[in-house]
């Protein structure tokens, strides 16, 4: 696996994050045939409101070089996942499983639920969940008409520090 630290990011990184997600979500867009994912048409404006607001967003760096992140909501007792981004270049060396993992222990103290969702044929994506103990709880399509697999992960009690 590459070198990679995991950060808090910054406003600063915006632009990074922007180019790293739109990246990372083409695949999808081919995927599923459609260039108008959220993550697509997300503008730098709104991805620095995130950066600036109090949601969790996490940068993975190798060096000086941004190579994924991830943002979390928190909403009462659910971490709210998404965004979770790696640059294609990246994909397969473990830097999505660390980016979720860290982002999970940021929310962990927080909540006692993790949530997301990833598109239903997303193989890849739905087996990294499935490693870090999320289950499929749902299905439903996105404001596009695309069908979207809605996974959760429940803490113990002793883990969420509840």
């Amino acid at each position: 696996m590459t070198d990679v630290t995991i950060v808090p990011a910054d406003v600063a990184d915006a632009g990074e994050i922007l180019t790293v997600q739109r990246a990372a979500y083409l695949v999808e867009a081919q995927r599923y045939r459609d260039v108008f994912l959220p993550p697509l048409t997300e503008t730098l404006d709104e991805v620095r409101a995130a950066l600036a607001g109090p949601d969790v967003v996490l940068a993975a760096r190798s060096g000086p070089r941004l190579v994924g992140s991830v943002r979390a909501r928190v909403d009462g007792d659910t971490a709210h996942v998404g965004r979770l981004s790696v640059a294609p270049d990246q994909q397969g060396r473990g830097v999505g499983g660390r980016l979720l993992a860290a982002v999970e222990h940021a929310c962990a103290h927080r909540v006692t639920r993790f949530a997301l969702f990833t598109g239903a044929d997303s193989a890849a994506n739905l087996a990294l969940y499935a490693r870090r103990g999320y289950r499929v709880v749902a299905h439903r399509p996105d404001e596009n008409g695309n069908r979207l697999a809605v996974l959760e992960k429940t803490l113990s009690p002793a883990r969420s520090g509840a």
